[in-house]
């Protein structure tokens, strides 16, 4: 490791000192050249490489030279690519006011030697400082009046100025679809060149556009590159939270996590105030997705201190819609329509911010006018003195009353005129102030209305569940018990024989299984309809299950004439053991009931690496296409059985309801008069 160190430390060292002696070798050679275009030219590389790597003062000294041999030899294309080098350095140093001059000189220079690359990339420049001032259709327009020529000379390095200013100047002008185009272009040339500082620039670029067009999951791609190329703490806390966030539109909560947490580590580490702000308001929004109130509620405390203090609008902005759901959540509605409130006034300050900032940005176009016109104080004096000096004198009496006259009348059409418009603003502000009472109102009903709906809905469902509980129990387990009262009573009164009771056993039996399995049932339907069921999940062995259930249904079995097949094995799931239970007596006693007497029920299960996959089949009469779409349902759908069995309806919508909390499926395959089977997946582990 500390050989590659020193290997890398000399590399460096050897690409500066070459650098540094290319510049030496050519300060040598111009030291010692005569004075004509030649010496010219060597002075212009040397300028050329001062300004690739940053020395502008000294660069400007060679300029200066350079400018007086050039126009003492009448060397016109020495002074036009130095007065273009001078507009260059004007422009490093945000001096756009002599820059464009200089570019303007240059340009006229340019245009006289017929020279159209270096008119593309005079052009090009303005198009950079137009875009830099706000400028940006102007800016557009220089750009792309230079981007043929730059692009029929193959000149990477300009091209590249040139693709970047027409992204940003598309961005600007909300034009999306344009500024992805050039971005691309763009980051072409700077791998090409291998620029690696400009790729990274462009990849994140490219990443935040296809995040505001919606495209996310090309965003998350240009995203993931930039991981890939960066390897310092600082980059990695400025991706992180956008990649997190990304994660999020698509409901990726285990990638969203993970991002999330890094960029929270990372941040922490770095004391990254910017990006943890960002990092806590998009962990925020994933504990409210996830339920998770409290955590998230502390995140956002944190968020708003992080907003303020630095006085990031657009992250207070986010914060305060994300306050407004989590009290929404928690019922506290007038909360909510605080932040809602704080949130539109914030959002109207930020578009009358962005209204203003185009505006000053227009009126910057005329800078180069008012600067010209200043440079001709002394013409405009002279020639208004000349002026006066001939203008033939009047009476002046005359002319004083009559500027009194429409002095006192423009006085007096200006108070008219301020008065009309102190109303009109009154009453505007009057309007303005009733309507957003009218609008503060109406949300604050609309929020106690999705309320009272919601109340409404929960105690219609706990009302439709008390109904139907009511109408099972005075009909199905009425008429169980009631056979059951019957054959006791005929006990009690000696009025059956032993030939008689041996014979009633079987019904009475059958009876006191409907009324077990309708009362078990019942109680876990109105479990499940109360969203009171909470599944404890963990490893056990599905055969186990299969042999107790077994036990239990052998004398239903034989009674009704039933082959019963055991091909379980050996095989463990992840669930809650007791659901399953019942999931599997369901099941069992559907098969029965729809079975006649010599058909076989089989259990058993296969094996898998990711899951446990049981079935219970039986060739039983089978299900008709029409009545297989209404199974699992909530609504209560049964048929008799084939010893004229009653049910409920509610066993198999009990089973998918267990299933799925245990994050299983269960389905069926059935043909009439050949059997069904049922099938139930659960996993083998904890799901991530």
């Amino acid at each position: 490791m500390r050989r590659i160190f020193t290997l890398l430390i000399f590399l460096f060292v050897c690409i500066g000192y070459s650098q540094t002696n290319d510049i030496d070798s050519l300060t040598i050679q111009l030291a010692y050249q005569n004075q004509d275009s030649l010496k010219v030219d060597t002075s212009l590389n040397l300028i050329k490489s001062l300004y690739q790597i940053g020395e502008y003062d000294r660069a400007l000294k060679y300029i200066v030279q350079s400018e007086r041999l050039s126009s003492d030899i009448n060397y016109e294309k020495g002074i036009a690519q130095i007065t273009f080098y001078k507009a260059l350095i004007y422009a490093q140093k945000d001096d756009y006011i002599n820059a464009l001059s200089g570019y303007k000189k240059a340009k006229e220079l340019f245009y006289n030697l017929n020279d159209t690359l270096h008119i593309a990339k005079v052009n090009n420049s303005i198009g950079s400082i137009e875009i830099k001032r706000g400028n940006y259709n102007k800016g557009l327009q220089y750009t792309l009046a230079a981007l043929k020529p730059l692009e029929a000379n193959n000149a990477p390095f300009h091209l590249k100025i040139a693709y970047n200013n027409l992204a940003s100047a598309y961005i600007k002008n909300n034009n999306f679809d344009e500024a992805v185009t050039y971005y691309e272009k763009t980051l072409a040339l700077q791998e090409q060149l291998k620029d690696e500082k400009g790729a990274n620039v462009s990849y994140s670029n490219l990443a935040e556009l296809y995040s505001q067009k919606k495209e996310h999951r090309k965003a998350i791609n240009y995203y993931e590159k930039i991981l890939k190329r960066i390897k310092t703490d600082s980059a990695r806390a400025e991706i992180y939270p956008k990649l997190g966030g990304e994660y999020l539109k698509f409901n990726d909560y285990s990638k969203a996590t993970l991002y999330l947490v890094r960029g929270y580590n990372v941040t922490k580490r770095t004391n990254d105030k910017a990006n943890l702000l960002i990092t806590l308001n998009n962990l925020a929004n994933l504990n409210i997705q996830q339920d998770r109130l409290v955590v998230a509620e502390k995140q956002l405390l944190e968020a708003r201190e992080l907003a303020i203090d630095l006085d990031n609008k657009q992250e207070l902005l986010k914060h305060y819609k994300l306050r407004k759901s989590l009290d929404s959540i928690r019922k506290k509605f007038d909360k909510a329509f605080v932040w809602q409130r704080e949130y539109y006034d914030l959002k109207q300050t930020l578009d009358q911010e962005k209204i203003a900032a185009l505006e000053n940005a227009a009126s910057t176009k005329n800078d180069l006018a008012v600067v010209t016109d200043l440079k001709k104080p002394e013409t405009k004096n002279t020639n208004n003195q000349s002026i006066n000096n001939s203008t033939p004198v009047y009476n002046e009496d005359t002319q004083l009353d009559k500027f009194k006259l429409i002095f006192y009348g423009l006085l007096a059409a200006l108070a008219i005129v301020t008065t009309f418009l102190v109303l009109i603003y009154l009453k505007r502000n009057s309007n303005i102030k009733y309507t957003q009472e009218l609008e503060e109102k109406n949300i604050k009903i609309e929020l106690q209305n999705q309320a009272f709906l919601e109340q409404t809905k929960h105690l219609e469902n706990v009302n439709n569940v008390k109904d139907k509980l009511f109408s099972i129990v005075s009909h199905d387990l009425k008429d169980s018990l009631s056979s059951i009262n019957g054959f006791i009573e005929l006990l009690k009164d000696g009025s059956l024989s032993r030939e008689e009771f041996d014979n009633l056993i079987p019904e009475l039996s059958e009876n006191a299984n409907n009324a077990s399995l309708l009362l078990f049932n019942l109680l876990n339907w109105s479990k499940s309809q109360m969203q009171s069921l909470e599944p404890k999940p963990s490893l056990f062995d599905v055969q186990e299950v299969f042999e107790d259930k077994i036990k239990l249904i052998e004398q239903r079995v034989e009674s009704k004439g039933i082959n019963l097949v055991d091909h379980s094995l050996r095989d463990f799931a992840y669930a809650d053991r007791s659901m399953f239970e019942i999931v599997v007596q369901n099941l069992l006693a559907n098969a029965i009931k729809f079975s006649k007497k010599g058909d076989t029920i089989t259990i058993s299960n296969h094996i898998s690496n990711g899951s446990c996959i049981i079935s219970i089949a039986d060739t039983g009469i089978g299900i008709s296409k029409e009545n297989l779409e209404k199974l699992f349902k909530n609504t209560s759908f049964t048929t008799m059985g084939t010893s004229n069995e009653k049910g409920t309806g509610l066993g198999l919508s009990i089973c998918k309801e267990l299933v799925e909390l245990n994050h299983g499926k269960i389905w069926v395959e059935s043909t009439v008069n050949v059997g069904s089977t049922f099938y139930v997946q659960l996993p083998k582990s904890k799901p991530s």
